[in-house]
């Protein structure tokens, strides 16, 4: 990694850098993603605003940012945070996606160290989520910070013909999930 990207929390005021880097993300990526371009493309303006506003005051939501390094405003990669509605001890991990022109850069593990960091410090036990089984950089940026495939791929929601891994963190387990700052390996998802 050259220089260190800044990982910040995404801001109500965010919501149209948010949108615009969550547009890009599906369009480029879309097999990635449960959600689909055409469907965020119809989605209100304002539900984007207030999907922030609620996140900033929701207390389950971690909306996360990694700007470009010597490039402050230039977003680069997203990964968002929730508490699972089921489980408060368990906070998954939704809308991970790097830039192309920013990945082998460190973007993915900052944004993951950042994230295991918030669900460790609201006492979390475990961190999951959903991963395309065809993507081999995020599978490898998952297994090297701790996480584990639970389990035989299942088919991704919304996605004919595409499959994937859940996968786990166990917060608990010692030297397992870093802690913001740490590295959480060296490749991109």
């Amino acid at each position: 990694m050259s220089a260190q990207a800044l990982v910040r929390r995404l801001a109500p005021g965010d919501w149209q850098a948010y949108r615009a880097l969550r547009l890009r993300a599906l369009e480029g990526a879309p097999e990635a993603f449960g959600a689909t371009l055409d469907e965020a493309l119809a989605r209100p303006l304002e539900d984007w605003a207030a999907r922030l506003a609620q996140a900033s005051v929701s207390g389950i939501d971690c909306p996360l940012v990694a700007e470009a390094p010597g490039r402050p405003g230039t977003l680069a990669g997203l990964l968002w945070a929730r508490v699972d509605d089921d489980d408060p001890g368990t906070v998954n991990l939704y809308q991970m996606w790097v830039a192309p022109e920013w990945r082998g850069q460190g973007m993915a593990a900052g944004l993951l160290a950042a994230a295991l960091g918030w669900a460790r410090d609201r006492g979390a036990r475990t961190v999951g989520l959903g991963v395309n089984c065809a993507n081999a950089a995020a599978l490898a940026l998952y297994r090297r910070a701790g996480f584990s495939i639970l389990g035989e791929a299942y088919p991704m929601p919304g996605t004919p013909g595409r499959m994937e891994f859940a996968m786990r963190l166990a917060l608990d387990a010692p030297g397992r999930g870093n802690r913001p700052g740490q590295p959480a390996g060296g490749g991109q998802a």
